[in-house]
């Protein structure tokens, strides 16, 4: 699935690195905790998390990520921001909770990550 018909499905604002048109997301993994993201091979994987920080950004870079769902309405600041586009890393921000997202994926054809 590409990264805008994504971010329609959950509602969300595309911000960060400019979207690449190609990039297909076939698996989605939902976490807070960043030690657990490190565990995984994330390729074609999008991360749902609450956690809107620069550390964030830096796990997803580390994990070769190229899409991040922010959700629970959290913003990311321009350092966040800025972080994004130098690591290719587009967001989407959401109103809706981790799990509602989750739930929406899920239902769209996103397999989990396991």
């Amino acid at each position: 699935m590409k990264i805008k018909e994504i971010a329609q499905l959950v509602d969300g604002q595309i911000v960060g690195a400019p979207v690449d048109e190609t990039y297909e997301v076939e698996k989605a993994f939902a976490s807070d905790l960043m030690s657990d993201v490190l565990r995984f091979s994330m390729d074609e994987t999008v991360l749902v998390t609450g956690l809107c920080n620069n550390q964030t950004m830096r796990t997803a870079e580390m994990a070769d990520l190229r899409v991040v769902i922010l959700g629970r309405d959290k913003q990311p600041d321009e350092d966040m921001l800025e972080l994004a586009v130098d690591a290719d890393i587009t967001l989407v921000k959401s109103k809706f909770s981790i799990f509602k997202i989750s739930g929406i994926l899920y239902n769209a054809g996103i397999k989990p990550l396991y």
